[in-house]
């Protein structure tokens, strides 16, 4: 007995139904768009945790870009696609709002940075830095704010010279960091919360009072040049919550 075969049938989808169903499976990967985020380096490993947790609640997953606050706003200027901004500072964050670049009311501060001085082989002391022989590092004043911070406490203990050869600038205050865990120098004015996060004995930090430098405050802003602007506002807001302090105040911030 022959057979008669069959033609086939083909399901033709509208392309409308067509996004709408890859919409609510998240793509053909499974995973929906994810958010795109700038970040201050010394901050970068605890917004590592937070995007974490953010996608475990729900929320969209996040990569990070990182670097120091300077070249992070020349990006931003510049046209890179990001979707928020962890910043060191809260004036570069303030200029991207004037400049059309941010969105007006997303601004806040969500972090206050404290700047220690570490001295791994040496009880830690701030007269240590007059040491003539001992080498400093630091973050860039000119791109990074904890780099601006070291120079004001140089200042105040009356050893900064801009030329001088003790005086070694990383790039970003985590490059200021790693300067002094690998042995390139003797001591760093680095980010408590690096130190916090390194696994630095505390017995090995001298915590800059406060009033040493003007304030570390560190701004969060939502930029207009992201394509996940819902999603944006929802990891600012989560970064407002409670949960997101108590990892903060572990950290070192204030």
């Amino acid at each position: 007995m022959v057979r008669a075969r069959l033609p086939p049938v083909v399901f033709r989808l509208s392309p409308v139904l067509l996004s709408l169903l890859l919409g609510a499976c998240g793509g053909l990967s499974g995973e929906g768009p994810g958010l795109r985020g700038a970040v201050a380096s010394n901050f970068a490993p605890w917004a590592e945790e937070l995007g974490r947790e953010f996608a475990r609640r729900g929320g969209s997953d996040v990569s990070w870009s990182r670097g120091s606050t300077g070249k992070l706003y020349a990006q931003i200027v510049q046209g890179a696609d990001f979707d928020l901004f962890l910043a060191a500072d809260s004036w570069r964050p303030r200029l991207l709002v004037e400049r059309g670049l941010a969105v007006p009311g997303s601004r806040f501060t969500y972090a206050r940075g404290r700047l220690a001085l570490w001295s791994p082989d040496r009880p830690p002391a701030p007269e240590l830095l007059r040491n003539p022989d001992l080498r400093i590092a630091l973050a860039h004043p000119t791109v990074a704010p904890y780099g601006a911070a070291a120079r004001e406490v140089l200042e105040r203990m009356e050893v900064w010279r801009p030329e001088s050869s003790r005086l070694v600038r990383g790039e970003n205050v985590g490059q200021a960091f790693a300067f002094v865990r690998t042995g390139a120098v003797d001591l760093g004015l680095v980010a408590l919360s690096s130190a916090r996060r390194g696994g630095v004995p505390p017995g090995e930090l001298w915590i800059v009072p406060a009033d040493w430098h003007r304030p570390l405050e560190q701004q969060a802003v939502r930029l207009v040049t992201g394509s996940s602007s819902g999603s944006a506002a929802d990891f600012l807001e989560f970064l407002r919550s409670e949960s997101a302090r108590k990892l903060l105040v572990r950290a070192g911030y204030r």
